[in-house]
């Protein structure tokens, strides 16, 4: 399974981005995907996630500004990013296969990564 990131690059204090992620030799309808970010010095952590049916997670500090999305028959998840701020700047991975924690909501990361496209916010 090949996941490719693209849509990062520099933007403005306040400005948007759309990210997406292609997915190939897999069966993209019923994998839970997700968009993690690490930025320089600090873990890897989940920004957004939304399962096979279309159900969505956020963490808190994009709530409001990030908005995740999937269309099944381009194999593509999404991610519309608004209001961005320096401190969004971070490389972002796809991640697909995610994986469901029993009798929860969790989602733990899948086995499928993309390479990361860098984003950065910044005068």
């Amino acid at each position: 399974v090949e996941l490719v990131e693209s849509g990062g690059g520099l933007v403005q204090p306040g400005g948007s981005l759309r990210l997406s992620c292609v997915t190939s030799g897999g069966i993209f309808r019923v994998y839970h995907m997700g968009w993690y970010r690490q930025a320089p010095g600090k873990e890897r952590e989940l920004v957004a996630a939304i399962t096979a049916t279309g159900t969505t997670s956020y963490a808190d500090s994009v709530k409001g500004r990030f908005t995740i999305s999937r269309d099944n028959s381009k194999n593509t998840v999404t991610l519309q990013m608004n209001s961005l701020n320096p401190e969004d700047t971070a490389v972002y991975y796809c991640n697909g296969d995610m994986i469901p924690v029993p009798n929860s909501a969790v989602l733990q990361p899948g086995g499928y990564w993309g390479r990361g496209t860098q984003v950065t916010v910044s005068t």
